[in-house]
């Protein structure tokens, strides 16, 4: 169960982050969305076209809590695939139009999430998420794919609640993946434990998501060599 309160958080949250998102995205000329983003083999247009496709699809992990009936994001790895491609070939008005579009669908479907739950538990690639947590996985989603386009913006400017949203998603692909035992600590408090925790990485908030999410090593602190991560 999500109580109203929570929710309106949340909610409220990932308006705000979207607003960001948007901001930046806005700011960008079609030559900078054709421009190569953070994320390998993705220009900017293809990040901007995976929130909008993303932000449709994650409707269906709403009806799989709301309903019960259990739901696929997309058909396949490839019909996910063509959809981003041919959104990032739009024009960028209609591109820009979509991912606003998207987001604002997200969130209003967002509000059948209030009360009782048929499942408390829905599956994602592999990792399985408390129905209560999907609006956090969108926010997961806004926070680093905005960090993603490579602007002034970046990680640190996200709320921190947004941040440690980022990190338990991230977290969750690092054990569906059986990522190598580690014990995981922020300076702020957060801490988990992967497989066996041999190795202990510390960070902040923001330099911990960046190495889990984008392999950047530059703010972690570590007892041994740090391992190659499977993708987040």
């Amino acid at each position: 169960m999500i109580n109203r309160a929570r929710l309106h958080s949340d909610l409220s949250r990932l308006h705000r982050e979207t607003q960001m998102l948007l901001a930046t995205a806005s700011s960008l000329s079609a030559e900078e969305l054709a421009a190569p983003s953070l994320c390998e083999g993705w220009t900017r247009a293809d990040v901007l076209a995976h929130m909008a496709s993303s932000g449709r699809a994650l409707v269906r992990l709403v009806d799989w809590a709301t309903t019960g009936e259990e739901q696929t994001l997309y058909a396949s790895a490839q019909a996910r695939a063509d959809e981003i491609a041919a959104l990032a070939a739009r024009p960028r008005h209609e591109l820009l139009a979509d991912v606003r579009e998207s987001a604002g669908y997200f969130a209003q479907q967002c509000e059948r999430l209030n009360g009782d739950l048929a499942v408390e538990e829905v599956v994602l690639h592999g990792k399985t998420i408390p129905a209560t947590s999907i609006v956090a996985l969108r926010i997961a989603e806004v926070v680093v794919h905005h960090h993603d386009l490579d602007t002034v913006w970046t990680i640190e400017e996200a709320d921190p609640d947004s941040q440690l949203d980022a990190l338990e998603s991230v977290v969750r692909t690092m054990r569906a993946k059986q990522a190598p035992g580690m014990a995981l600590a922020t300076d702020e408090g957060d801490e988990w434990l992967i497989g066996d925790g041999a190795l202990r990485v510390a960070s902040d908030r923001p330099g911990l998501l960046m190495w889990l999410a984008r392999g950047n090593t530059e703010h972690i602190e570590a007892n041994g060599p740090l391992p190659a991560l499977p993708s987040w």
